[in-house]
């Protein structure tokens, strides 16, 4: 059994006889003495192999990554290397083994490593070797052990629930596992635990989490997978204040336990109707300032038809200012972030600059002096600031200018590398409306607690209702979320009326679930956080592959294991599943 770990050996160790086991990394033949780097898990150590030693040959023999056993003696370098732990010592080989050769390499085991994505991703078990994913794996496993122990010293019990469950509306497309016993029929993948951690509730279990595997079969992106974790966890008898009081103890003990960061507590909280006023976003990065301006009042009476046309037509008009940058944007530059407003349905982008003699750009011939004045006292103007204005429909106005503040925010160098900025969003909307389904669904789940004003309006102005809802935000990503639950039968039953279910739909998809809270259901909420992001960013990746193991593309392929694939027409007759060809023009 290895007993050593091979980065961990310092001057501390000189004089001791080791045995080590590991990958070699790179080897140096010096024409009459051989340095390997025999790397593991724990980083590497050199080994020094001299002609007179009856190994010599065998260490000419080595390349890179094949698997050899060494025991030595612990010396003091010539020369060192202070940059590395081992750097100090090498281990004067006394017997070397080969235990197994390597195949010539896709690519070399080193950071920074110039290779496609498809090809490290094709072969994830050579990519792992690398210490920019191995160090991510090893803070998963840490995120995850300091998650663990929080909730199991705070009187948590973990339980596991089903993976193979029932298909439920409301949320993303389930993945769909066929039934061969009953043909035809088919579970569902869960979208997350949230139904079976309520039912717990009901059961008397009062406090329990889990870290769960979780399936959505919905469009990916760089922060997105198919199959995702997520640390989740429910409480019985507790109002909002109770469950953000125990998250925030969780998250105050990660950041401490694995980047030696002090949170402090309690964390900001933000409604998200001002999340959306100020910053465009319900997941706004506040590591930089930039708000979001409403300068309409400015404009009202303007004949100006560009800015007056939007007021009138009950939208806004709203700035951001990028401060003393006047002379970082030529007019090409600004045309280009027009162009990328323009990708958020903005009509365009107006602007000005404040200079020593006055005002130039697009709408300076626009603009009077009592203008410029009440935009210098709102905006907080100064010499050399630039100003970028979105007039439109109040969505349009938000999430375009939302969008350029990120954009502006990275190309100004203005997020500090390493600093973290953590927020709650609370009062979520209980309804959005989908453009696709041309009706209002629910904002988060249907199982969400709407506020007391909601319930007036459930039915004929959803979209004046707010819910007990809360999203954890870091550096501008929602990294978890939670909500205070229905517990009340008849509350649940109007909720799902609200949706647009009929009796018999809900008997259909929640049946075995409303069915539960006829027997006692105490008052309950929880939250999640997604394990996969908070990886991502402690780690300071922005993609969410470099944080699993194996994970897939971003067409939810598997390079390495060439999956989905073909199943035998056997597998397909067992289940009662035939194959449409597709339809060709």
């Amino acid at each position: 059994m290895k007993l050593i770990n091979n980065g961990t050996l310092t001057i501390k160790n000189l004089g001791q006889e080791v045995t080590l086991y590991g990958w070699v990394q790179k080897k140096r033949d010096l024409g009459g003495l051989i340095f390997i780097d025999l790397r593991d898990r724990s980083g590497y150590v050199q080994l020094a192999v001299r002609p007179e030693n009856e190994f010599y040959s065998l260490a000419e023999s080595l390349k890179s990554e094949y698997v050899i056993k060494v025991i030595g003696k612990v010396c003091e370098r010539e020369s060192k290397n202070l940059n590395i732990p081992t750097g100090e010592i090498e281990i004067d080989v006394l017997k070397l083994e080969l235990i197994n050769k390597s195949s010539d390499l896709p690519f070399e085991i080193k950071d920074d490593v110039n290779t496609l994505e498809d090809t490290r991703l094709k072969y994830r078990y050579l990519d792992i070797r690398r210490n920019e994913i191995k160090d991510r794996l090893v803070m998963r496993s840490k995120i995850s052990k300091a998650f663990r122990e929080y909730f199991y010293d705070n009187d948590f019990i973990e339980v596991e629930t089903p993976v193979l469950c029932k298909s439920t509306p409301e949320g993303a497309r389930d993945y769909l596992v066929p039934s061969r016993t009953y043909k035809g029929r088919f579970f569902a993948l869960p979208q997350s635990p949230q139904l079976f951690k309520q039912l717990l509730m009901v059961g008397g279990m009062e406090r329990y989490f889990q870290i769960a595997k979780c399936y959505r079969d919905e469009d990916l992106r760089g922060d997105r997978q198919p199959e995702f974790t997520q640390v989740d966890v429910e409480m019985s008898f507790v109002n909002q204040d109770d469950v953000i009081n125990v998250c925030e103890g969780a998250i105050k003990k990660v950041f401490k336990d694995v980047k030696g960061i002090d949170i402090e507590t309690p964390i900001m909280r933000m409604k998200y109707d001002d999340a959306m006023s100020f910053y465009g976003s319900d997941k706004p990065d506040l590591r930089f300032d930039m708000k979001i301006n409403d300068i309409s009042e400015v404009f009202k009476d303007s004949d100006f038809q560009v800015f007056r046309g939007a007021i009138d037509n009950g939208g806004c008009v709203n700035a951001i200012v990028a401060k003393d940058c006047a002379d970082k944007y030529s007019r090409k530059d600004i045309d280009k972030l027009t162009d990328f407003v323009k990708n958020y349905k903005a009509k365009g982008l107006a602007w000005f600059k404040l200079l020593e003699d006055g005002v130039n750009g697009s709408i300076a011939k626009a603009l009077t002096d009592d203008n410029i004045n009440k935009l210098k006292d709102i905006l907080g103007l100064e010499v050399n600031d630039l100003v970028l204005i979105v007039a439109d429909k109040y969505s349009t106005v938000k999430t375009s200018l939302g969008a350029l503040r990120l954009k502006l925010g990275k190309e100004l160098n203005l997020i500090k590398k390493g600093d973290y900025k953590l927020l709650w969003v609370t009062d979520f909307p209980l309804f959005e409306y989908s453009e696709e389904e041309d009706r209002y669904i629910a904002c988060h789940h249907p199982f969400t607690m709407p506020r007391e004003d909601a319930m007036e309006n459930l039915f004929d102005h959803p979209e004046k209702c707010y819910s007990v809802a809360y999203d954890i935000v870091i550096n501008g990503y929602e990294s978890g979320g939670g909500s205070i639950r229905i517990h009340d039968g008849e509350m649940q039953d109007t909720m799902f009326k609200a949706l647009g279910f009929t009796e018999d739909k809900i008997r259909e998809k929640f049946g075995w679930f409303v069915d539960a809270f006829k027997y006692g259901t105490p008052p309950h909420g929880g939250f999640a956080l997604g394990l996969d992001r908070w990886v991502m960013l402690l780690s300071e990746t922005d993609n969410i592959r470099d944080v699993i193991a194996f994970p897939k593309t971003a067409s939810a392929a598997d390079l390495m294991c060439e999956c989905p694939s073909d199943v035998d027409m056997k597998q397909l007759d067992d289940l009662g599943i035939g194959i449409l060809e597709e339809k060709k023009d």
